[in-house]
């Protein structure tokens, strides 16, 4: 969700290469997509709302209102919805931690892995208790059961790995302990982060300073311990945070 779709549409157009058409959710709603294949969503938030700028993610169930019932019997929220769209039912939540994420029933994204070389993003749970959180977010979404939504799940490097697909081997999100609750900067309490995946560490590199001079910013550049290799995370500028790995 962002402050002025228009500009968030050239921001993300010049960094990450993305073109955009209209999504049927209504006019104030994008589809991005990458060589032609859909990979995000934008959403141009109301003014009045006063909230943070954020990536959300937004994952696939079988029944929106049994998936919110699970929610809710393990203490966590269930914000916005279940809402009804022309392709489909959604919901916002909050896990126990706080981290936001959403729901929804219907058709998904096309699956872009194969055409793009590789998942076309990655996404990071950092929260107080890996463990914890894998069992909540396991017991909500039916990751154990075959299907769609269906998700091997493994314990690496002090983190709860997960990869779709059985047997497919293409990291989806990580889980990792470590979220503060009570630190001053948002952005260390439990929350979902969005990777985008690009081609190489010269993508990269050309990307962040083409975000530097449209407004966003880096906040930090590193090797990753796992096989990413070179990352770097940027804000952009609405605030959004969003990092760019090797493909």
């Amino acid at each position: 969700m962002a402050r002025d779709l228009a500009d968030t549409q050239s921001f993300y157009g010049a960094v990450l290469g993305w073109t955009f058409r209209p999504a049927k959710l209504g006019d104030q709603f994008v589809v991005a997509e990458s060589e032609g294949v859909p990979v995000a969503s934008i959403g141009a938030l109301a003014p009045t709302l006063q909230v943070a700028v954020a990536w959300t993610p937004y994952f696939v169930v079988g029944d929106v209102d049994a998936t919110a019932a699970r929610i809710r019997e393990r203490s966590a929220t269930v914000a916005v919805g279940p809402l009804a769209f022309e392709m489909g039912r959604a919901a916002l939540a909050a896990d126990r931690d706080g981290a936001v994420f959403g729901f929804w029933e219907g058709e998904p994204l096309p699956d872009a892995t194969a055409k793009l070389g590789g998942p076309p993003f990655r996404l990071e749970l950092r929260t107080y208790d890996a463990i914890a959180s894998a069992i909540f977010y396991g017991e909500v979404l039916k990751w154990a059961e075959d299907g769609t939504g269906a998700i091997d799940v493994s314990y690496e490097q002090d983190r709860v790995v997960l990869r779709t697909g059985r047997g497919s081997g293409h990291v989806v999100a990580r889980i990792g302990s470590g979220g503060i609750e009570a630190a001053a900067d948002p952005h260390l309490r439990p929350r979902w982060h969005v990777s985008f995946a690009v081609d190489g560490v010269k993508a990269i590199r050309t990307a962040a300073e083409t975000a530097e001079a449209m407004g966003g910013a880096v906040v930090a550049a590193e090797k990753t311990a796992y096989e990413d290799g070179e990352q770097v995370t940027l804000r952009d500028p609405d605030g959004g945070l969003f990092t760019l790995t090797d493909r």
